[in-house]
């Protein structure tokens, strides 16, 4: 399948932004998400950005005051999935203007948009920024 799940958390844990690609229950998602963060985050900047955690390869990275965390399969490329973060930042960078928590959690639906815009049934499947924002350019041009 690829990806599983995206997440972004900020340092002091709490999710800002998830979301799943197979069916987990919410009482799942809790305790996974609690775990991971747990993991990652008591992680120093000299550890490398994978994690193993279950039967997911987690790959994380930390932009200002937000972790982005990409849970992946076993045989994901570890260095495509830290390439398709810093898309995700960049492309968020882009349309609100150097991005961070208040953005996220101000602007959800549209940071769900571009997720979805670039993630499809856990396949990458879009990575031009232009792409991915023409559609969220195109909606707020309509309001």
């Amino acid at each position: 399948m690829g990806i599983r799940f995206i997440l972004m958390v900020n340092k002091q844990g709490q999710t800002r932004l998830a979301q799943y690609y197979e069916y987990l229950t919410l009482e799942q998602r809790r305790a996974l998400e609690g775990e991971i963060v747990r993991k990652c985050l008591a992680r120093n900047e000299q550890q490398c950005s994978f994690v193993e955690h279950r039967n997911y390869k987690i790959v994380y990275r930390r932009y200002a005051s937000l972790f982005f965390l990409v849970g992946v399969d076993n045989d994901e490329n570890e260095l495509a999935i830290l390439e398709f973060i810093h898309l995700i930042v960049e492309t968020m960078d882009q349309h609100f203007g150097n991005v961070c928590e208040l953005d996220i959690m101000f602007h959800l639906e549209k940071a769900h948009f571009m997720l979805e815009e670039m993630v499809m049934n856990g396949h990458m499947v879009e990575t031009s920024k232009s792409n991915i924002l023409a559609p969220i350019q195109l909606m707020e041009k309509a309001v």
